[in-house]
């Protein structure tokens, strides 16, 4: 019997009005850390939460009304869970402040928060009858590989969630949070080392210290690098390692190396993904006017027959019938 990953979910309609914001607080003191709340909407607050736990690292996706948050000294003293938090929102706007600083709170970043130390919020949703929804991480300070006084400079500070590492990171976690059942419990650690290497990296890329990095978790980013600029190219028939070591300047020898404890090779990874791309395509019916060979040259499958043998030999049935199967269904 496959096990998932561990994941608590709550959601606030399952109690009466008059006990959803106090569950509320509780619920944030439990999966984060102890903090002061007020709101507007205190009678009656429709909230939920998903909190996922990995290894080392946990995530929580949130959705709730506009709201205001402190994290004062006194629950500092009586709670300090020693722990760093990013804040990523995926909607609305708002402002985060920490050690005398202010940074903005939106979509295009991430927010850097230390447990520790006091630290306040004000959120709001773009449309009044919006919830608000964010992603969160927390990471014990043992856990993150760059030195506190390094840091302690991006308390508060915004760190780009669309470009570079950043881009990397958000995707991961969004994928990851969104849909847990994909994974197994024992993908536990691999994928906790996967998200604190990825956090290193976005930190230490802002920074601008990506070599006080070990030299393993440069590798994680690295890989992480390539492995979303294939995803991007895939239509291009060809994608072959050798391109992929040139856009990288890497050698080829190199990249290969750079996935020997992946699991994984080059052309491996380009072949499975391509094909996950047409297994999806051939499933939607917003496609059918296409031709299953016009479905798998979209992505870079130029022999019909070669592309036929490998989608059978991943899936166990031939493209043409998993369309079949999926359209009766």
């Amino acid at each position: 019997m496959t096990v998932i990953l561990a994941v608590a979910s709550v959601d606030t309609l399952w109690l009466p009005p008059a006990e959803r914001f106090d569950f509320w607080q509780d619920v944030v003191a439990r999966e984060s850390a102890a903090a002061r709340i007020s709101t507007a909407h205190a009678g009656d607050f429709a909230a939920s939460a998903r909190a996922v736990d990995l290894d080392v690292v946990r995530l929580g996706a949130w959705r709730y009304p506009s709201l205001e948050l402190a994290r004062t000294s006194g629950m500092i003293h009586s709670s300090d869970p020693e722990l760093y938090q990013l804040v990523l929102p995926l909607n609305g706007h708002g402002v985060v402040s920490q050690q005398r600083r202010s940074g903005r709170l939106g979509p295009s970043g991430f927010v850097f928060i230390d447990t520790v130390r006091p630290h306040g919020s004000r959120q709001v949703p773009d449309r009044a009858t919006d919830r608000l929804e964010t992603l969160t991480v927390l990471v014990p300070h043992w856990a993150l590989p760059l030195p506190p006084r390094r840091v302690a400079a991006l308390l508060a500070a915004k760190i780009p969630a669309d470009t570079g590492m950043g881009a990397l990171l958000a995707a991961f976690l969004r994928r990851l949070v969104a849909h847990p059942e994909q994974y197994d419990a024992s993908d536990a650690p691999r994928l906790d080392r996967i998200v604190l290497d990825l956090i290193a990296g976005t930190l230490a890329g802002h920074l601008e210290v990506e070599r006080e990095l070990p030299v393993e978790v440069q590798v994680t980013g690295l890989r992480a690098r390539v492995e979303a600029w294939i995803r991007e190219h895939l239509a291009d028939p060809g994608l072959t390692p050798t391109v992929v070591a040139d856009a990288h300047h890497l050698s080829v020898r190199t990249l290969h190396r750079l996935f020997e404890d992946a699991d994984t090779s080059v052309a491996s990874l380009i072949r499975t993904a391509r094909l996950e791309r047409c297994f999806r395509d051939l499933a939607d019916p917003r496609l059918r006017h296409l031709a299953v060979h016009q479905v798998a040259a979209r992505w870079g499958f130029r022999d019909r027959a070669h592309f036929t043998r490998a989608f059978r030999a991943a899936y166990g049935l031939p493209p043409g019938e998993h369309r079949n199967r999926s359209i009766r269904t």
